[in-house]
């Protein structure tokens, strides 16, 4: 038998980050410097994170990663048992998981088959006089509907807090998630995102309380930042525990890879969107649905390309994946809907039925790699596997 195509060549997988010289200095000038820990370094990217967003009254919380920071918003808010929230099914489990860590319920909606964002209209008639709170997610980097979203969240007297995990830099009406007024948003720097800590994330409020509240409960429900306490020139051991907290803090070491990721943010999500149309150019005559663009002004943060089989395609979902493999090439899935997973399938007996739109979306699509740190020869390789296969 002979080896598939591209088999002589390095697998290429489908995400990987970026990291540069400045990243690597400043993280070994972290180890030197003898705090590791929560530290100057996390005050210093939360500080700058504020000045990228551009708006000096929002407060930023670094948090080790954006399920802390989704868990820590809901409970800023008041999310508790009795409540429900409402979120999308197609979406990763975090999104839901912090809902049941307050003990509130999930509900969740299906999505505008276009966008594969949630759709609004569905929130809306999900509400009950138990529904706390709005939990929109926007999906692949695509800014969700959130005027109107936030225009329902008003009516009904509900608080909103964003994943905007995939949804940096993103915007909307040119303004960049995380200014449009919900109560909270919350990004990712995991790994594969479009800036990454390793693992991390940061959460974003204007609200005072919110903040105040999220910045006691990320370390214990110590009423006093551990960096204040330990650096005063004056002895300052003592502490109070205001409140049963958590152990979600940003160490110094990641932060210090976040300070120089943001400092390129604007460059990688340039280059993430050169990729995107490349592909979008190089796929535009085959039987594929095209993730959609951006209305025309506003940026999609290009964190997945995620291509859908059209109904005349010859290859199915899986096989496609397959093959893409058998190339050397890696390919995910965004996402196994919840409404599939065991868990949450049996705690609301939820059944494919309900959710159409996400159901046939997650059995027709596949995530292909778009990263930075892609050559164009990478590029070139991964639009060729897909135009053989699609034609095949």
């Amino acid at each position: 038998m002979s080896a598939p195509q591209g088999s002589d060549l390095p697998f290429l997988p489908f995400a990987l980050p970026e990291i540069g010289e400045e990243e690597i200095a400043e993280v070994v000038d972290t180890l030197r410097s003898g705090w590791v820990t929560t530290g100057p370094k996390a005050r210093k990217f939360e500080q700058a994170f504020t000045e990228f967003l551009g708006e000096p009254e929002i407060e930023c919380i670094a948090v080790n990663s954006a399920t802390a920071g989704l868990h820590l918003a809901l409970e800023a808010i008041g999310v508790g048992p009795g409540d429900e929230v409402i979120t999308t099914t197609h979406t990763f489990t975090a999104t839901a998981e912090v809902v049941r860590y307050l003990g509130a319920d999930v509900v969740l909606v299906d999505i505008d088959p276009a966008t594969l964002n949630i759709d609004p209209a569905l929130i809306e008639a999900a509400i009950t006089p138990r529904t706390k709170a709005i939990v929109p997610v926007h999906y692949a980097g695509l800014a969700a509907d959130m005027l109107t979203i936030l225009d329902i969240a008003r009516r009904h007297g509900l608080r909103v807090v964003e994943d905007a995990a995939h949804a940096l830099p993103t915007t909307l009406e040119k303004e960049l998630i995380g200014t449009m007024g919900s109560d909270a948003t919350v990004f990712s720097f995991y790994a594969n995102k479009t800036m990454t800590t390793g693992e991390g994330g940061m959460l974003v409020t204007r609200n005072p309380k919110i903040a105040a509240r999220a910045k006691v409960m990320r370390l214990h429900g110590i009423n006093r930042d551990a960096f204040d306490r330990f650096t005063a020139k004056v002895p300052s051991w003592y502490y109070e525990i205001v409140a049963p907290g958590f152990k979600y803090n940003l160490t110094d070491i990641a932060a210090a890879l976040g300070l120089h990721q943001l400092k390129r943010l604007k460059g990688f999500q340039a280059r993430r969107e050169q990729i995107a149309q490349a592909y979008h150019e190089a796929f535009a005559d085959l039987p594929l649905i095209l993730p959609p663009q951006p209305v025309e002004g506003d940026t999609h943060s290009w964190h997945l390309y995620v291509l859908r089989l059209a109904d005349e395609c010859a290859v199915e979902r899986d096989a496609f994946i397959e093959q893409m493999f058998a190339r050397g090439i890696g390919c995910s899935v965004h996402y196994i809907p919840l409404h599939l997973q065991p868990y949450w399938r049996e705690r609301y007996q939820l059944t494919p039925e309900q959710f159409p739109h996400s159901q046939k979306a997650y059995e027709r699509t596949f995530s292909i790699p778009l990263y930075t740190a892609m050559t164009d020869a990478d590029v070139q390789r991964v639009i060729a596997a897909v135009r053989e296969i699609a034609l095949r």
